[in-house]
């Protein structure tokens, strides 16, 4: 023998698992930007994981930057970005505070939604529901 242990099925599923997953998250944003500075362009624009451009629906920006005060259009970074942790299969998180923030005030979310730990727990189908209604805004990722 080498000395080196034989790899388990367990390890495999878990390394191809994670490959898995970062062809999913090839889609999500690398660079977020600002509401503020995603107004002031153009073409609203920003760059995926896998290099490729990804395009915000202007009318979305728009529509938020009516309904959002002033002093959260330099703080919100698009998109949102919900995580979807594997171990928990029907809830997802965010852990972005002026996110949450701003989905308070849409009225997406409850004011009595907080933070703990860093995070916001929303079980799977509310986050996608807030993916539908605000396209290109809001992405779910892979973790």
């Amino acid at each position: 023998m080498s000395g080196r242990h034989p790899m388990t099925d367990y390890s495999i599923l878990t390394r191809w698992m994670r490959l898995e997953m970062g062809k999913l998250n090839d889609g999500i944003v690398s660079q977020r930007k600002s509401l503020a500075q995603l107004l002031t362009e153009k073409r609203p624009v920003s760059r995926t994981k896998a290099g490729k451009e990804y395009v915000f629906d202007i009318d979305v920006l728009q529509n938020l930057s009516e309904k959002l005060p002033l002093n959260l259009h330099d703080k919100l970074k698009l998109p949102v970005i919900f995580f979807s942790a594997t171990k928990v299969p029907d809830s997802c998180y965010l852990n972005d505070p002026h996110a949450l923030s701003a989905l308070q005030i849409l009225g997406e979310l409850s004011e009595m939604r907080q933070m703990h730990q860093g995070n916001m727990w929303v079980g799977k189908s509310i986050a996608y529901s807030i993916m539908r209604k605000y396209p290109t805004v809001v992405q779910i990722a892979m973790r």
